[in-house]
């Protein structure tokens, strides 16, 4: 017997379905672009790791190269090998 819905009833209803469904539908669409942003984030981070450990690296290499140049010994013979320096009375044969 008080099985039909009246018209305001079923107004009420289809207007709450509708307002369900847009906010689902928004929660779904901020989640998946989320999730990419995340996908982004890690592919940048593991990126700017690797960066990191090549710098820290060169930045190892460089830091001796300045211990090894306070050395005045090193320092010259490094500057006559690299740089082509001589001392007096020292000829410089360049070998390819």
């Amino acid at each position: 017997m008080g099985n039909k819905l009246t018209y305001k009833e079923r107004r009420r209803i289809v207007l709450i379905s509708i307002f369900c469904t847009f906010i689902i539908s928004l929660s779904i669409i901020s989640s998946v672009s989320n999730i990419f942003k995340i996908s982004e984030k890690n592919k940048e981070k593991e990126i700017l790791t690797e960066q990191l450990k090549s710098l820290e690296e060169e930045e190892k290499t460089l830091s001796d190269d300045v211990e090894k140049l306070k050395n005045p010994e090193y320092a010259a013979r490094y500057a006559r090998e690299k740089y082509l320096y001589s001392k007096n009375g020292e000829k410089i044969l360049k070998i390819d």
